[in-house]
């Protein structure tokens, strides 16, 4: 097995917590939280990680209040728009997933645009995970397929394993090797539910805004130690784990 994963899954968590230690508004520990957010892009990219996927906002977020809401979409808007040039410039590959619908109109019109300006290159591929739920993803990948039955384009004894993963929303990129959640909660939170399935799970109880380069290099340290078999045994050769990966 490689030490390095072809593909990082990220809960950021903890900056409302990091702001409330500070006594500041919760808006600052957002904010605080985009450094190691292009800390983890550029050290991934660095590292020849293939993929990268940043729980943003959730679908159950929406449920906050009203003005954290309203912030922590600006500050997303503001980000995207301050970042994806530099994004672009180094081959990052850029996707919003999620319940694009349900977002804030000028938000959905940037949503749209990083993704077709990055299609072309060739670097990180970076999922940004905006109003999105795993339970959500499992449910809109059966409705494509059903609605796929019912027009006769699909046949429902055809639907695999494989052919379901194929409607979810990391459909292009490998299943995460490894999950990393800061904030010392030991959850998965509704999080790419279908594709965690293998995933090797590292909790940090560092608050987002704190996690540094070291603390990346400890979970990557932490992934390298780890013997995937993916339900085989020891004894079996490398190359039938990686039908498995």
């Amino acid at each position: 097995m490689s030490a390095t994963p072809r593909h990082v899954a990220i809960i950021m968590d903890g900056n409302g917590r990091w702001a409330a230690a500070r006594g500041q508004a919760r808006h600052a520990g957002h904010r605080a939280g985009i450094a190691p957010v292009r800390m983890v892009i550029e050290e991934c990219s660095r590292r020849k990680v293939e993929a990268l996927t940043l729980f943003a906002f959730s679908s159950e977020n929406w449920g906050r209040p009203s003005a954290e809401v309203s912030g922590i979409m600006n500050l997303f808007l503001d980000a995207l728009d301050r970042e994806i040039a530099q994004l672009h410039a180094n081959q990052v590959r850029v996707r919003i997933i999620g319940d694009r619908r349900t977002l804030p109109v000028r938000l959905q019109a940037r949503v749209a645009a990083a993704p077709e300006l990055t299609a072309q290159n060739s670097g990180l591929r970076l999922q940004l995970a905006v109003s999105y739920g795993g339970r959500w993803d499992i449910v809109q990948a059966n409705q494509r397929l059903v609605e796929q039955c019912l027009s006769g384009a699909l046949n429902p004894r055809d639907i695999t394993e494989a052919r379901f993963a194929s409607a979810l929303e990391l459909s292009d990129v490998p299943d995460p090797d490894l999950f990393i959640r800061t904030g010392g909660e030991r959850r998965i939170s509704n999080f790419v539910l279908w594709n965690l399935a293998y995933t090797e799970l590292y909790f940090s109880d560092g608050l987002w805004p704190d996690f540094t380069v070291s603390d990346f290099e400890e979970a990557l340290a932490f992934f390298a130690r780890r013997e995937r078999r993916f339900g085989l045994t020891p004894a079996q050769p490398p190359e039938a784990e990686q039908e498995h990966s």
